[in-house]
């Protein structure tokens, strides 16, 4: 059975404290079955269609390998994760290198890359990029990434279907393919709405495919793909609804229409976010007036995504024995008020109780800092049975590691 969302109460408490005394806290843990299980149901959710991972949501060497293995193609948005994806063993013809106002160095590398490996696919999002893919030498696979006027997303910050940072203003798209098929290899057209989309957003996304439809039956252009982008949501809550797969499918198929070209989508978080949870102690329980706050060792360092976005993820404690409910208020390490997780209901919190913080599988680790310079956490990977370090924990040497003795001219 493959259920379509993974909830805390599923997760092995006592494998979890065992991973715990093992290896310390704070510490990523990333469930590889289940991230097989979610490309899977991905996968045949889109039968007919090319899936590909956006890698920014976990970039573990152990995750790309895996989702490359079960077939999915890997959708990079800097050159180092197109040197991530080859390094996992991801094969060339599957990676597309997605650029946002690429750097110098990013696009000489991806130019680099595509001299060697033909089969990458390079997605430029102004007319200013392709010039300078041009003035480098690339005539390779291009896809050209479009601006259809319509965003979606869980915040503001990461909707990007209307956001003009985003592609090219489709009114502009036909004549842009047209000149750019004089240079490159045009393969594909793409667009994304934004990150996090659920129920009420849908009609959003509808929007978006049906418009990319309409643009790819307006060119004269032989496309292979058409890249609706991902951003496909999942439950943070417990009382929330798993998003229903078949259906959106079936309705971007829909909003999509008769194409000659295949179909893409661009799921990241969906693949992952379930898959990983952040195992954390408490160090400090201070009653405060009426407010019970109860420090731990991972912060907004650690998983960033509450302090930035106001982002909810479940709390579930793994201490033993029954004891009273409170509402308490989660904090972490840092010097910031804002390093707050939030506020759960939990067992009467002690010192050393272990706790579980659900969904952290994206954007968790991609996003750790060495802000008040801490170092970042270890990841660890299970994949049935077997567990075994990903990323080690950084130490306090590791926090000045980069650092040189000036030499001044």
């Amino acid at each position: 059975m493959n259920p379509p969302v993974r909830r805390l109460a599923d997760w092995d408490a006592a494998r979890l404290a065992g991973l715990a005394d093992t290896h310390g806290t704070p510490l990523y843990v990333q469930d590889l079955d289940r991230v097989r299980e979610n490309y899977a149901r991905m996968a045949a959710a889109f039968p007919e269609g090319r899936v590909m991972y956006a890698a920014k949501a976990n970039t573990a060497k152990t995750v790309l390998g895996t989702l490359s293995d079960a077939g999915a193609g890997i959708e990079c948005a800097s050159a180092g994760e197109v040197e991530r994806a080859l390094a996992a063993g991801c094969l060339p013809e599957r990676v597309q290198y997605t650029a946002v106002n690429p750097p110098e160095a990013d696009l000489d590398y991806a130019v680099s890359i595509a001299d060697d490996h033909p089969e990458l696919t390079i997605t430029a999002g102004a007319e200013d990029t392709i010039d300078r893919l041009a003035e480098r030498g690339f005539s390779g696979r291009l896809c050209l990434r479009v601006n259809p006027g319509v965003g979606a997303g869980h915040h503001e910050k990461v909707s990007t279907g209307a956001n003009a940072k985003f592609g090219v203003p489709i009114e502009r798209a036909p004549d842009l393919l047209d000149k750019a098929d004089e240079r490159f290899d045009v393969v594909g057209i793409h667009a994304h709405a934004g990150s996090g989309i659920s129920g009420e957003d849908l009609a959003a996304h509808r929007e978006l495919v049906s418009r990319m439809g309409e643009l790819a039956r307006r060119t004269d252009l032989d496309l292979e793909f058409v890249d609706v982008g991902g951003g496909f949501g999942v439950p943070y809550r417990e009382g929330e609804e798993p998003l229903d797969l078949q259906a959106v499918a079936r309705a971007t198929r829909e909003a999509l229409g008769e194409v000659e070209a295949t179909l893409a989508v661009e799921p990241g978080r969906y693949l992952v976010a379930d898959a990983g949870v952040l195992l954390t102690r408490v160090n400090t329980v201070k009653p405060a007036g009426e407010e019970l706050v109860v420090g731990v060792d991972a912060g907004m360092t650690t998983l960033a995504r509450p302090a930035i976005y106001g982002a909810h993820h479940g709390i579930r404690s793994l201490a033993e024995g029954e004891r009273e409910t409170v509402e308490a208020t989660v904090t972490g390490p840092i010097c910031e008020s804002g390093d707050v997780f939030g506020e759960y209901d939990l067992p009467a919190p002690e010192r050393g109780d272990l706790l579980a913080v659900g969904n952290a599988g994206a954007y968790g680790y991609e996003m750790a800092s060495q802000y008040n310079s801490r170092p970042r956490p270890a990841t660890v990977v299970v994949d049935g049975e077997n567990s075994g370090v990903d990323r080690r924990r950084e130490t306090l040497a590791d926090v000045t590691r980069l650092e040189r003795e000036v030499t001044w001219s």
